[in-house]
């Protein structure tokens, strides 16, 4: 017998038979990991992380770089590798488990008293910690400011409700002379329930420029057979500068 799943009007299923929901929870972020849902993983370090490193970097070595919604990237083990002093926040225990294990990486597990139910997994050499918790509950009180951020998506992953709440909070932890690298993306959302979602430039200028300086550094056709396969017809990744 077989089941049916009752699709309320303007939603849609995901590719893994799952309703899709326009606003997940941190539940729903810790079932994809759990079930393996992870398509926005990739197994590479990002080619405009290492093009844009020296704009994040600004001329200074060995420096403390923030990665919200980090996952299991291997951007973390890349920037480790490169000198710097890595902090991630990832909701998902599984996800920063299997970083540990597949980068071959002895760590630590530590409770973070500041966060109920928050744990820190940190590297032998504690130049990676990786905190366990939604990024909402992490502050500059916890790590300290950073002097560089790599958002390599994780903007367009947050509820839209939730994108004002979610830039001020980040601004909240960029150091004097911080360097904030944003990997963004625009397509026409019509075609797709996100996440992903579309971030245009005039949102990003609505959303930073109150209060630090935007630059476009890159915007680039990276349509591939992934997007199509979601029905995109056009799919811009934009990467720009903020301080």
């Amino acid at each position: 017998m077989s089941t049916r799943v009752d699709i309320p009007k303007g939603k849609k299923l995901n590719k893994y038979g799952d309703l899709e929901n326009l606003e997940l929870t941190a539940e729903d972020w810790i079932t994809r990991w759990e079930k393996k849902h992870i398509g926005f993983h990739k197994d590479e370090i990002h080619r405009l992380l290492q093009k844009y490193l020296p704009n994040i970097l600004n001329g200074r070595k060995q420096i403390s770089i923030f990665l919200p919604l980090c996952g299991k990237s291997l951007d973390i083990k890349w920037l480790h590798d490169q000198g710097h002093n890595v902090v991630g926040v990832e909701i998902s225990k599984t996800a920063i488990e299997e970083f540990f294990t597949e980068q071959n990486v002895s760590y630590t597990q530590d409770l973070v008293p500041e966060i109920p139910g928050a744990e820190v997994f940190k590297s032998s050499d504690h130049r990676i910690s990786l905190y366990n918790c939604n990024i909402f509950n992490f502050s500059s009180l916890i790590a300290g400011k950073f002097d560089g951020i790599w958002d390599s998506k994780s903007l367009v992953a947050i509820n839209p409700p939730d994108r004002q709440r979610y830039v001020k909070h980040m601004t909240t932890l960029m150091a004097e002379g911080c360097c904030y690298l944003l990997d963004s993306c625009t397509f026409n959302q019509d075609q797709i329930v996100g996440p992903p979602f579309s971030v245009p430039q005039h949102a990003i200028e609505d959303l930073f420029g109150p209060s630090c300086n935007i630059r476009l550094m890159e915007s680039l056709d990276a349509l591939t057979q992934q997007q199509i396969s979601w029905g995109l017809d056009s799919f811009i990744e934009e990467i720009y500068l903020i301080k």
